[in-house]
Protein backbone atom coordinates (compact mmCIF):
# COMPACT_ATOMS: atom_id res chain seq x y z
CA UNK A 1 0.00 0.00 0.00
CA UNK A 2 3.02 2.52 0.09
CA UNK A 3 2.44 3.43 -3.58
CA UNK A 4 -1.01 4.62 -2.50
CA UNK A 5 -0.30 6.57 0.33
CA UNK A 6 2.63 8.06 -1.91
CA UNK A 7 -0.23 9.67 -4.09
CA UNK A 8 -2.53 10.20 -1.06
CA UNK A 9 -0.13 10.22 1.22
CA UNK A 10 -2.39 11.52 4.68
CA UNK A 11 -5.18 8.34 5.17
CA UNK A 12 -7.07 10.60 7.24
CA UNK A 13 -7.67 12.74 4.22
CA UNK A 14 -8.77 10.20 1.86
CA UNK A 15 -12.64 11.34 1.46
CA UNK A 16 -14.90 8.24 2.11
CA UNK A 17 -17.39 9.53 -0.56
CA UNK A 18 -15.33 8.39 -2.81
CA UNK A 19 -15.18 5.01 -3.66
CA UNK A 20 -11.69 2.88 -5.08
CA UNK A 21 -13.12 3.49 -8.59
CA UNK A 22 -12.52 7.23 -8.06
CA UNK A 23 -9.22 6.77 -6.20
CA UNK A 24 -8.15 4.11 -9.40
CA UNK A 25 -8.93 7.10 -11.73
CA UNK A 26 -7.15 9.48 -10.04
CA UNK A 27 -4.33 7.58 -9.68
CA UNK A 28 -3.48 8.59 -13.34
CA UNK A 29 -3.81 12.33 -12.70
CA UNK A 30 0.20 13.14 -12.08
CA UNK A 31 -0.04 16.70 -11.03
CA UNK A 32 -0.23 16.13 -6.99
CA UNK A 33 -2.10 19.30 -6.93
CA UNK A 34 -4.60 18.39 -9.82
CA UNK A 35 -5.16 15.10 -8.12
CA UNK A 36 -5.88 16.54 -4.19
CA UNK A 37 -8.08 19.77 -6.18
CA UNK A 38 -10.42 16.14 -8.11
CA UNK A 39 -10.64 14.30 -5.02
CA UNK A 40 -11.87 17.47 -3.10
CA UNK A 41 -14.12 18.49 -5.82
CA UNK A 42 -15.25 14.63 -6.30
CA UNK A 43 -16.10 14.27 -2.59
CA UNK A 44 -17.84 18.16 -2.35
CA UNK A 45 -20.30 18.09 -5.26
CA UNK A 46 -20.68 13.79 -5.32
CA UNK A 47 -19.59 13.08 -8.92
CA UNK A 48 -20.14 9.22 -9.87
CA UNK A 49 -16.56 8.20 -11.05
CA UNK A 50 -17.10 8.30 -14.72
CA UNK A 51 -18.19 12.32 -13.89
CA UNK A 52 -14.64 12.87 -12.51
CA UNK A 53 -13.19 10.76 -15.84
CA UNK A 54 -15.07 13.03 -17.94
CA UNK A 55 -13.72 16.00 -15.98
CA UNK A 56 -9.68 14.61 -15.72
CA UNK A 57 -10.69 14.02 -19.68
CA UNK A 58 -11.38 17.40 -20.27
CA UNK A 59 -8.77 19.21 -18.56
CA UNK A 60 -11.23 20.65 -16.26
CA UNK A 61 -8.74 22.19 -13.74
CA UNK A 62 -6.03 23.12 -16.31
CA UNK A 63 -8.56 24.90 -18.04
CA UNK A 64 -9.71 26.67 -14.62
CA UNK A 65 -6.68 27.65 -14.42
CA UNK A 66 -6.11 29.15 -17.60
CA UNK A 67 -9.41 30.61 -18.33
CA UNK A 68 -9.71 34.66 -17.54
CA UNK A 69 -13.49 33.78 -17.14
CA UNK A 70 -13.72 30.56 -14.78
CA UNK A 71 -17.80 31.23 -13.93
CA UNK A 72 -18.19 29.90 -17.93
CA UNK A 73 -15.86 26.76 -17.17
CA UNK A 74 -17.33 25.74 -14.15
CA UNK A 75 -21.12 26.47 -15.80
CA UNK A 76 -20.34 24.39 -18.77
CA UNK A 77 -18.56 21.41 -16.29
CA UNK A 78 -21.94 21.76 -14.44
CA UNK A 79 -23.93 20.99 -17.26
CA UNK A 80 -22.04 18.38 -18.41
CA UNK A 81 -22.50 16.84 -14.61
CA UNK A 82 -25.93 17.25 -14.61
CA UNK A 83 -27.16 15.36 -17.54
CA UNK A 84 -25.22 12.32 -15.85
CA UNK A 85 -27.11 12.09 -13.30
CA UNK A 86 -30.13 10.17 -14.44
CA UNK A 87 -28.33 7.63 -15.49
CA UNK A 88 -27.46 4.03 -13.57
CA UNK A 89 -24.24 3.60 -14.58
CA UNK A 90 -23.58 6.35 -12.92
CA UNK A 91 -24.49 4.89 -9.73
CA UNK A 92 -22.81 1.46 -10.33
CA UNK A 93 -19.36 0.86 -8.37
CA UNK A 94 -17.00 -1.32 -9.82
CA UNK A 95 -15.25 -2.76 -7.37
CA UNK A 96 -17.08 -2.96 -4.60
CA UNK A 97 -14.50 -2.53 -1.51
CA UNK A 98 -15.59 -4.88 1.69
CA UNK A 99 -13.26 -4.71 3.47
CA UNK A 100 -14.85 -3.63 6.66
CA UNK A 101 -16.41 -7.03 6.59
CA UNK A 102 -13.41 -8.55 7.83
CA UNK A 103 -13.66 -11.71 6.19
CA UNK A 104 -11.07 -13.49 3.67
CA UNK A 105 -10.15 -13.50 0.08
CA UNK A 106 -13.71 -13.79 -2.11
CA UNK A 107 -12.73 -17.40 -3.36
CA UNK A 108 -13.19 -18.77 0.57
CA UNK A 109 -16.16 -17.39 1.03
CA UNK A 110 -19.95 -19.02 0.64
CA UNK A 111 -22.63 -16.75 -1.34
CA UNK A 112 -24.76 -17.04 2.09
CA UNK A 113 -21.89 -16.05 4.55
CA UNK A 114 -21.49 -13.16 2.74
CA UNK A 115 -25.04 -12.00 2.58
CA UNK A 116 -24.98 -12.84 6.36
CA UNK A 117 -22.19 -10.52 6.38
CA UNK A 118 -23.37 -7.65 4.29
CA UNK A 119 -26.60 -7.48 6.41
CA UNK A 120 -25.04 -7.76 9.81
CA UNK A 121 -22.76 -4.23 8.39
CA UNK A 122 -25.83 -2.65 6.29
CA UNK A 123 -24.69 0.89 7.67
CA UNK A 124 -20.99 -0.14 6.01
CA UNK A 125 -22.52 -1.75 2.81
CA UNK A 126 -24.96 1.55 1.88
CA UNK A 127 -21.96 3.70 2.11
CA UNK A 128 -20.13 1.93 0.24
CA UNK A 129 -23.02 1.36 -2.10
CA UNK A 130 -22.78 5.33 -2.85
CA UNK A 131 -25.47 8.02 -2.62
CA UNK A 132 -28.93 7.33 -2.34
CA UNK A 133 -29.21 3.72 -0.90
CA UNK A 134 -32.10 2.51 1.34
CA UNK A 135 -32.53 -1.17 2.54
CA UNK A 136 -35.70 -3.29 1.58
CA UNK A 137 -35.66 -6.81 1.82
CA UNK A 138 -33.50 -9.92 2.06
CA UNK A 139 -34.37 -12.87 0.10
CA UNK A 140 -37.40 -11.34 -1.04
CA UNK A 141 -39.77 -13.79 -3.23
CA UNK A 142 -41.32 -13.16 -6.50
CA UNK A 143 -43.97 -15.99 -6.76
CA UNK A 144 -45.98 -16.12 -10.15
CA UNK A 145 -48.74 -19.38 -10.91
CA UNK A 146 -45.76 -22.25 -11.46
CA UNK A 147 -42.43 -20.63 -9.76
CA UNK A 148 -40.63 -19.17 -6.86
CA UNK A 149 -37.83 -17.04 -6.56
CA UNK A 150 -35.74 -14.97 -3.99
CA UNK A 151 -33.84 -12.12 -4.68
CA UNK A 152 -30.95 -11.92 -2.37
CA UNK A 153 -31.10 -8.65 -1.70
CA UNK A 154 -33.60 -5.66 -2.77
CA UNK A 155 -32.54 -1.62 -2.34
CA UNK A 156 -34.12 1.39 -3.26
CA UNK A 157 -32.52 4.19 -4.65
CA UNK A 158 -34.40 7.61 -4.13
CA UNK A 159 -32.23 9.43 -6.63
CA UNK A 160 -32.33 7.31 -9.56
CA UNK A 161 -36.38 6.46 -8.02
CA UNK A 162 -35.92 2.89 -8.74
CA UNK A 163 -35.50 -0.85 -6.73
CA UNK A 164 -31.95 -2.23 -7.47
CA UNK A 165 -31.97 -5.78 -6.75
CA UNK A 166 -28.57 -7.75 -6.14
CA UNK A 167 -27.53 -11.15 -6.46
CA UNK A 168 -24.36 -12.62 -4.91
CA UNK A 169 -21.78 -14.75 -6.41
CA UNK A 170 -19.00 -16.36 -5.13
CA UNK A 171 -17.60 -17.33 -8.35
CA UNK A 172 -16.86 -15.87 -11.53
CA UNK A 173 -19.33 -14.03 -13.70
CA UNK A 174 -21.28 -16.72 -16.15
CA UNK A 175 -23.37 -15.76 -18.72
CA UNK A 176 -26.23 -18.00 -16.87
CA UNK A 177 -25.94 -15.21 -14.07
CA UNK A 178 -26.24 -12.71 -16.52
CA UNK A 179 -29.50 -14.40 -18.04
CA UNK A 180 -30.94 -15.17 -14.86
CA UNK A 181 -30.88 -11.59 -13.43
CA UNK A 182 -32.33 -10.20 -16.74
CA UNK A 183 -35.20 -12.53 -15.62
CA UNK A 184 -34.96 -11.58 -12.29
CA UNK A 185 -35.38 -7.77 -13.57
CA UNK A 186 -37.75 -8.51 -15.92
CA UNK A 187 -40.12 -9.93 -13.18
CA UNK A 188 -39.64 -7.48 -10.58
CA UNK A 189 -40.63 -5.02 -13.07
CA UNK A 190 -44.00 -7.01 -13.84
CA UNK A 191 -44.63 -7.62 -10.04
CA UNK A 192 -43.11 -4.96 -7.35
CA UNK A 193 -42.79 -1.91 -9.76
CA UNK A 194 -45.05 0.73 -8.68
CA UNK A 195 -46.42 3.87 -10.80
CA UNK A 196 -43.76 6.68 -10.53
CA UNK A 197 -40.72 3.99 -10.43
CA UNK A 198 -38.41 3.95 -13.08
CA UNK A 199 -37.09 0.47 -14.31
CA UNK A 200 -35.41 -1.53 -12.08
CA UNK A 201 -31.46 -2.04 -11.91
CA UNK A 202 -29.95 -5.36 -11.79
CA UNK A 203 -26.81 -5.59 -10.33
CA UNK A 204 -24.54 -9.05 -9.91
CA UNK A 205 -21.83 -8.86 -7.67
CA UNK A 206 -19.68 -11.43 -8.16
CA UNK A 207 -16.35 -12.01 -6.82
CA UNK A 208 -14.23 -11.95 -10.55
CA UNK A 209 -15.37 -10.13 -13.08
CA UNK A 210 -15.36 -11.79 -16.89
CA UNK A 211 -14.51 -9.38 -19.76
CA UNK A 212 -15.83 -11.70 -22.48
CA UNK A 213 -19.41 -12.01 -20.74
CA UNK A 214 -19.88 -8.43 -19.99
CA UNK A 215 -18.99 -7.66 -23.48
CA UNK A 216 -20.82 -10.41 -25.71
CA UNK A 217 -23.40 -10.40 -23.53
CA UNK A 218 -27.20 -8.66 -22.43
CA UNK A 219 -24.47 -6.75 -19.88
CA UNK A 220 -23.26 -4.78 -23.42
CA UNK A 221 -25.28 -1.80 -23.82
CA UNK A 222 -27.81 -2.35 -21.03
CA UNK A 223 -29.00 0.61 -18.93
CA UNK A 224 -30.62 -1.92 -16.20
CA UNK A 225 -28.33 -4.78 -15.92
CA UNK A 226 -24.83 -4.65 -14.50
CA UNK A 227 -21.77 -6.36 -13.20
CA UNK A 228 -19.41 -5.78 -10.34
CA UNK A 229 -16.66 -7.28 -8.44
CA UNK A 230 -16.21 -7.40 -4.99
CA UNK A 231 -13.16 -7.23 -2.96
CA UNK A 232 -12.88 -8.16 0.98
CA UNK A 233 -9.57 -6.87 1.01
CA UNK A 234 -7.38 -4.15 -0.23
CA UNK A 235 -5.71 -4.40 -3.07
CA UNK A 236 -1.52 -4.79 -2.72
CA UNK A 237 0.90 -2.30 -4.02
CA UNK A 238 1.72 -4.51 -6.76
CA UNK A 239 -1.78 -4.56 -7.18
CA UNK A 240 -2.05 -1.01 -7.26
CA UNK A 241 1.54 -0.65 -9.48
CA UNK A 242 -0.08 -2.71 -12.12
CA UNK A 243 -3.75 -0.92 -11.89
CA UNK A 244 -1.44 2.12 -12.26
CA UNK A 245 0.77 1.02 -15.33
CA UNK A 246 -2.40 -0.39 -17.07
CA UNK A 247 -4.47 3.02 -17.01
CA UNK A 248 -0.84 5.03 -18.31
CA UNK A 249 -1.22 1.80 -20.99
CA UNK A 250 -4.76 3.34 -21.77
CA UNK A 251 -4.03 6.92 -21.67
CA UNK A 252 -0.72 6.01 -24.25
CA UNK A 253 -3.25 4.03 -26.64
CA UNK A 254 -5.61 6.60 -26.64
CA UNK A 255 -3.18 9.33 -27.77
CA UNK A 256 -2.17 7.46 -30.31
CA UNK A 257 -5.69 6.83 -31.60
CA UNK A 258 -5.92 10.44 -31.07
CA UNK A 259 -3.49 11.26 -33.30
CA UNK A 260 -3.73 8.87 -36.29
CA UNK A 261 -7.36 10.39 -36.74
Amino acid sequence: MRLFYQLFPIRDALRLELSWTHYRRLLRVENAKARQWYVEESANLNWSSRALDRQINTLYYERLLMSRDKADVVEEASINIEAMKNNPREFIRDPVLLEFLGLPAPCKIREDALEQALIEHLQGFLLELGKGFSFVARQQRLSTHDVDLYIDLVFYNYLLKCFVIIELKSGRLSARDVGQMDMYVRMYDELKRSEGDKPTVGIILCAESNDSVARYSMLKGNEQLFASSYKTILPSEEELRAELNREQALIEERLLLQSAE
